[in-house]
């Protein structure tokens, strides 16, 4: 994690310690690519590549629930346009919709919006 507000870090470090203890959480591909677009280039000390890799085999493919199919481009693409959603998140809504999840926690996001049984929590506030 980066180390750029230190209280996000904690919070974003116990979410994930927690998903991956209670094994509750999960991830899809989309989330694990704009990690790795921030981790490489936008940390405070980028990540390398190696320790990246290390990352994603540790932490985020044992979350990742969701992939990249048809399907889910098409909703994404229903998505955005009933939803006024970007693309990217779009993507991600839809992800979590299909691994069923009851929160999708987003800093980018507007907190408390739902789709559904989906609610965006942002866990920074």
């Amino acid at each position: 994690m980066t180390d750029d507000d230190p209280v996000k870090s904690q919070i974003a470090s116990a979410l994930i310690r927690s998903a991956l203890t209670a094994h509750n959480g999960s991830v899809s591909y989309q989330v694990i690519q704009e990690f790795c677009n921030t981790a490489l280039k936008r940390f405070a000390r980028p990540m390398s590549t190696a320790g990246c890799g290390e990352y994603i085999e540790n932490v985020l493919r044992p979350l990742l629930r969701v992939h990249s199919s048809v399907e889910l481009f098409h909703e994404a693409l229903a998505f955005k346009n009933r939803y006024q959603l970007s693309w990217y998140d779009s993507l991600i809504v839809c992800a979590a919709i299909q691994a069923e999840c009851g929160i999708l926690y987003s800093e980018d996001m507007q907190h408390g919006q739902r789709f559904g049984k989906l609610q965006i929590q942002n866990p920074f506030l």
